[in-house]
């Protein structure tokens, strides 16, 4: 199985265009590198490919992986798009892909519910055209191609919700993707509040994990005085801390974490600084846009 980062930052990309924040100063100066908004691919044969979450920086993301350019005509190695929320940043690509001839769309009931509320995004894409809604249960396995699965699994959160439909179980959620063939599994979570006892079984001996890295300090946006939230009560769990990711993962025996999902704010995203030390030296990684993953 083959996990392609086509985004590595969370909502706003890195830098953000409204944002002077030091992290942000360093990237525009040339000090680190530019990441767009969080999504990824994944496929078994490097023929078909998955999408899980649609960035609105989708059609640069696709230009820079000659996996999914079209072949021909228009016809494209995208098989289907996976959500895992309805969250702006990971669903507003799809009305970049309403040029399909038809588009198979994975998502829980609640996250459908949210898109077609109102004259909401999937309601607008249908007009282009036809989408075929796949239901995800959390719990229930899904068969997406010849030799990968997945299975669903709900992330708890008490974010708040911008919308009022499609609230409960479902709202967020993660995937965890088996090959079947070689039995290798990831896991992707880019939005998670908080290490449940259940989600600690769903990573637990996972061949690979692609987690949240949001934010490195939970009060890291009120410090920068940019928010009046933290991190958690914005439904991510911060990476550092003495309850944070980087503290909780090494109990679970996953063989590889890679953080994703990064806030502009968030100084792992510059290879010099202390915290993205901290990260490395604890054996796990920081995404890139292009990353490539082989389980």
């Amino acid at each position: 199985m083959w996990l392609r980062v086509l985004g590595s930052a969370a909502g706003g990309g890195s830098p953000q265009w409204n944002c002077g924040c030091p992290v942000c100063a360093a990237v525009r100066s040339g000090a680190g590198p530019a990441r767009t908004q969080s999504s990824v691919a994944v496929g078994v044969d490097r023929r078909r490919w998955f999408l899980v979450n649609a960035s609105p920086d989708l059609r640069t993301q696709f230009e820079a992986f000659p996996d999914l350019h079209p072949r021909g005509d228009r016809t494209t190695p995208l098989e289907a798009v996976l959500l895992t929320d309805a969250e702006l940043d990971h669903s507003l690509g799809l009305l970049l892909l309403r040029e399909a001839r038809a588009l198979r769309l994975y998502t829980t009931a609640a996250v459908r519910k949210t898109l077609c509320a109102g004259s909401g995004i999937l309601r607008t894409l249908e007009h282009y055209c036809p989408v075929q809604w796949r239901a995800v249960v959390p719990g229930t396995g899904l068969a997406l191609a010849d030799g990968l699965s997945c299975r669903a699994f709900d992330v708890p959160t008490v974010k708040r919700a911008r919308f009022r439909a499609g609230l409960g179980l479902g709202r967020v959620v993660g995937y965890r993707l088996t090959d079947e063939h070689s039995g290798g599994t990831l896991v992707y979570l880019p939005g998670v509040q908080s290490l449940t006892p259940a989600l600690r079984e769903e990573i637990r001996g996972c061949a690979c994990l692609l987690i949240d890295g949001t934010c490195w300090r939970d009060d890291e946006l009120i410090r920068l005085g940019l928010a009046g939230r933290t991190s958690r009560e914005m439904g991510h769990l911060p990476v550092g801390g003495p309850d944070g990711s980087l503290a909780q993962l090494p109990s679970l025996g996953v063989g590889r974490v890679v953080f994703v999902h990064m806030n502009n704010t968030n100084p792992i995203l510059l290879e010099d600084t202390p915290e993205r030390r901290i990260v490395e030296e604890n054996g796990m990684e920081v995404a890139m846009d292009g990353l490539e993953v082989q389980v």
